[in-house]
């Protein structure tokens, strides 16, 4: 009877799985920029936001998609906390913000191919103080005031601390750790310095 039972599972759970009922993987809900600045509108409670920038002929950045993306805990987190934003760094798309337009810094320039190298755009180069490496990632507050720039492919673990570290406001505190161990220490080569 129990092998009976095993095979049956067995079959059916192969048989779901080959007609592509299993669930699929959670993915994050990438925007573009105009709709994470659109839905941060409508929110009652604006998000943070988080933008990915990436370019065609970047390998660093499609392994990124293909491993700490797709990490059930950076998509369910990213999700709940963060507007994500998939950025090409050479687009030709015109940007408005702030009252100020961004655009390709060659906007006629043609690209041989979808992985060949373009021309940067206006906004990444502004967001990422012209270090341009891929991929590169920006973290902007609820006001989209940038926070802080990252660089380089990131594990699931780095990821994750990145995005706690934001969403929780922790930053925000931070400052006045390093500053209250700094004044610990301080005192602490001054007591010393003091006893002969």
């Amino acid at each position: 009877m129990k092998l009976f039972v095993f095979t049956l599972l067995s079959i059916i759970s192969f048989s779901a799985f080959s007609q592509g009922t299993v669930a699929p993987q959670a993915k994050i809900n990438w925007m573009t920029w105009d709709e994470a600045v659109a839905q941060s509108k409508i929110d009652s409670v604006p998000k943070k936001m988080f933008i990915d920038f990436y370019t065609g002929w970047c390998g660093w950045c499609k392994r990124m998609d293909k491993t700490t993306f797709v990490d059930p805990n950076v998509v369910n987190y990213m999700n709940a906390n963060f507007y994500a934003v998939k950025f090409d760094a050479e687009t030709t798309d015109t940007i408005n913000f702030n009252g100020t337009t961004f655009t390709n810094s060659e906007p006629g320039f043609k690209k041989a191919s979808a992985n060949a190298r373009g021309k940067v755009h206006m906004m990444a180069y502004s967001m990422l103080d012209a270090k341009l490496s891929y991929p590169s990632y920006a973290i902007l507050d609820e006001h989209k005031t940038r926070l802080m720039i990252y660089s380089g492919a990131k594990q699931p673990d780095q990821m994750m601390g990145i995005l706690v570290f934001f969403a929780t406001d922790q930053y925000k505190y931070y400052h006045n750790y390093l500053y209250g161990q700094w004044t610990k220490q301080s005192q602490i080569k001054v007591q010393a310095g003091g006893k002969k």
